[in-house]
């Protein structure tokens, strides 16, 4: 299958410039392509990666893909769909976010073999341009009408928008000029908001190199989830790629927990299953839901590929803990991920009373309270029910000397760490 049509079919195509040209093209010869992202955090979170699955679908069908880390364009930001203006980051900020981008990329694509992606910071040509050359050079090629004419820009321009993120654009357009000149990339992929910005890089293109320059461009649609919001959002903000900031459990949880009505969009979006596989789990949505079947595979799939498959049986060994209760079988760094968000508490005391702990804690609001839970069965400690008035807690309690483990009822959970 041509891997247009393998994109056509996950839904992940939303425009072209030359459907036709590009398929034709692509059929013939494998291709240089690429998308590019600001350094303008130190890590991607999940809508990102639309555009690089894409990417590495293209690299997998034989391609070269080109990773652009903006490391010029980052330090002007991309006009975004909001009212104010972003605000501009240092030079060594951006470089330091380079660096943790790249380590990501690593993650997702292979630099190796012969489709051996490559990457490329658009800081390396843009550094030593000067101002005059800037405008003779490039600028002469755009019309403002033109560019005011952009969806993206005239969406700012009731508020207003600066010359630096107008100007934008024109950069973008050098980056595929640039590529397409020393690279032979052929193609820019991206998200649908930047349709603007790849057609002037295509239009700069053919006035550089010639009307009869064969460059392209494709966008991806905005995906959203089944009630209408935005996907990759959540109640606790964003879902990252890195580790640190969301853990693996988080990453495989927020998978698990997708509606019914978006998990095979999103298999088809985010996973590399055939479609024969993807056709299976569709089948048991429809038949089987309770199973939730589809959740757990993409859950699976993509905490394997952006973290590895130790950090799968961790997120898989957590899950499986807090839903039987069985929580003293996790270690201390398995508690850290599971109960990053959970109400946590701080005890100095070395041993106490059960009943008093709670109440000092702030777990129970008073020793009544306390000993009523107590005694209806209603508290554990590490997944054991106590009912002992009288019990003490002390070194015993403590898993791996650092934590002790609260539930309260089925569900609440609390954490306590040792000072």
């Amino acid at each position: 299958m041509n891997i247009i049509d393998e994109l056509e079919w996950r839904g992940a195509v939303y425009q072209q410039t030359d459907e036709e040209g590009l398929r034709e093209l692509t059929n013939k010869e494998s291709i240089s392509l690429y998308c590019g992202i600001d350094p303008t955090g130190d890590s991607m979170h999940i809508g990102h990666l639309i555009p690089f699955m894409i990417l590495r679908r293209f690299q997998d069908a034989g391609h070269k893909p080109i990773i652009l880390v903006g490391g010029a364009t980052g330090t002007i930001g991309d006009p975004s769909g909001k009212k104010e203006e972003r605000k501009l980051q240092s030079l060594d900020q951006i470089n330091q976010n380079v660096t943790s981008l790249r380590a990501q990329l690593g993650q997702i694509f292979d630099f190796e073999g012969d489709s051996a992606a490559t990457m490329v910071n658009n800081y390396d040509w843009t550094k030593d341009l000067s101002v005059l050359d800037f405008l003779r050079d490039f600028g002469k090629n755009f019309n403002v009408n033109t560019m005011l004419a952009k969806d993206i820009v005239a969406s700012r321009l009731e508020v207003g928008i600066s010359f630096t993120e107008f100007a934008y654009q024109i950069l973008q357009a050098m980056d595929y000029n640039h590529l397409y000149e020393h690279n032979d990339c052929r193609l820019q992929i991206g998200g649908s908001d930047q349709w603007g910005n790849i057609t002037a890089g295509l239009d700069l293109i053919r006035k550089k190199q010639g009307e009869n320059a064969k460059a392209f461009g494709l966008t991806i649609p905005l995906l959203t989830k089944a009630d209408g919001t935005k996907f990759g959002k959540t109640e606790g903000g964003a879902i990252w790629l890195n580790a640190e900031k969301t853990t693996p459990y988080e990453f495989y949880q927020f998978w698990i927990n997708t509606d019914d009505r978006d998990v095979i969009k999103y298999l088809k979006y985010f996973t590399f299953l055939s479609q024969e596989a993807i056709a299976d789990l569709a089948r048991q949505v429809e038949e089987e839901p309770h199973l939730r079947a589809a959740q757990k595979t993409l859950a699976a799939e993509m905490t394997k590929f952006i973290h590895d498959e130790a950090a799968l049986e961790q997120a898989i060994k957590i899950s499986a803990a807090l839903f039987s209760g069985d929580v003293a079988s996790l270690t201390a760094a398995e508690i850290e991920q599971g109960f990053k968000d959970v109400p946590t508490f701080v005890s100095k005391t070395e041993e106490v009373k059960l009943v008093d702990w709670l109440v000092e804690l702030g777990i129970e609001p008073s020793k009544r309270q306390s000993r009523e839970d107590i005694s209806n069965g209603a508290i554990y400690i590490n997944g054991e029910r106590i009912q002992d008035l009288d019990k003490m807690i002390g070194e015993a309690e403590r898993i791996e000397g650092q934590f002790t483990i609260v539930r309260r009822g089925k569900k609440k959970y609390f954490l306590v760490r040792y000072a």
